[in-house]
């Protein structure tokens, strides 16, 4: 895809912008519905899925071993037995790791050489209430030490007083503190009230020179639903149409819907373990009522923070990174479970066969 480049902002197409609401709530019914792709394709879209995802963390615990674990994981999303049992020859890896701009040395650090974007969140993620040359400053330091992709967040209440002179302003500044670096815009779409206001701050962050648009930061109450989406992909649409510049789509969320689905569809008795690996997450999923819940890559003063905001009881388990110098001081926290994948993946095998002779 080519960079985009800013276009002159038309208040006038802005302002036409409409979503007939009924329309887009009947075509989401609809899209739901369709057949699915099957067995090997079925495969192909999925690990093409990985390859679109940029594998983030975003949290204020995150720490530079966890971003070095983050980007092994986004060089290694899928275990190599299992491309071998699929019968896939080629490197799966995701597009891209994002992180906090005080994180993207370790990231470039741990990527090395290979193909995987990294990218920065910026512009005083994720309320973007910070001032504008402060944000512009952020970008160019990230930069600085090696980010190939800015995500920046947009002052929403632009948006929903409906500044969009000023607001186009910002993402063309951002994009000129990018350079030709890719330019993703987060318009925040679970803030912005109506469907109509998405459809405008996608319009306007398309003009101002964004190379992406993306639904939101992951951290709102509401993120990336089926309707934003639809709506934000068809201005993509329409954009080209009009100017014949391609900008990518990017939705970012949580688990809670995905969650619901799989409850809503589990076989009997058949309980459901969500991996977490921040304290943040580990939250979450205390909100949703998690039953199991995998604590991945750990210290032992995390996992004791996890038991002790465990109100809803769940069943803990421990894994990744566990040895014998460490499993003893794991084990004290009171953890229920440790899972050691060493015995499995990590050591020499010896086949047995249990023929008696």
């Amino acid at each position: 895809m080519s960079y985009a480049h800013e276009i002159d902002l038309d208040i006038n197409l802005i302002l036409s912008q409409k979503v007939n609401l009924s329309a887009v709530e009947r075509r989401c019914e609809t899209i739901i519905k369709r057949r699915s792709v099957k067995k090997k394709k079925q495969v192909e879209w999925l690990l093409k899925t990985i390859e679109f995802m940029d594998l983030t963390t975003l949290a204020g615990d995150d720490t530079p071993g966890r971003v070095s674990r983050l980007c092994h994981k986004a060089l290694n999303p899928v275990r190599k037995d299992i491309l071998e049992d699929l019968d896939v020859s080629k490197n799966v890896s995701t597009a891209a790791v994002c992180v906090y701009p005080n994180l993207v040395k370790e990231a470039k650090s741990s990527i090395g050489k290979n193909n995987i974007q990294i990218a920065s969140v910026a512009t005083g993620f994720p309320a973007g209430l910070i001032p504008e040359n402060i944000k512009n400053s952020e970008i160019k330091a990230a930069i600085r030490d090696g980010a190939t992709e800015i995500d920046v967040v947009i002052n929403r209440n632009k948006v929903l007083t409906g500044n969009w002179k000023s607001l186009y302003n910002d993402i063309k500044n951002y994009k000129k503190s990018c350079g030709q670096n890719h330019l993703k815009v987060i318009i925040g779409a679970g803030d912005l009230g109506t469907l109509r206001n998405v459809v405008k701050a996608s319009w306007v962050s398309m003009m101002a020179g964004a190379d992406f648009i993306k639904t939101s930061t992951g951290k709102e109450p509401t993120n990336a639903t089926l309707p934003v989406s639809l709506v934000m992909i068809r201005a993509i649409r329409d954009f080209y149409d009009l100017t014949k510049k391609k900008i990518g789509f990017k939705a970012a969320g949580g688990i809670e819907k995905a969650l619901k689905i799989i409850k809503n569809n589990k076989p009997f008795m058949t309980e459901i373990e969500v991996e977490v690996d921040t304290i943040e997450q580990f939250l979450e999923c205390q909100r949703l009522d998690v039953r199991y819940i995998l604590l991945d890559n750990m210290s032992p003063q995390y996992i004791s923070e996890c038991i002790k905001n465990n109100k809803n009881g769940a069943v803990l388990e421990a894994s990744g990174g566990i040895n014998l110098s460490t499993v003893s001081e794991i084990a004290r926290t009171g953890v229920d479970f440790i899972s050691v994948g060493r015995l499995t993946h990590s050591s020499p095998s010896l086949d047995l066969n249990l023929h008696i002779l």
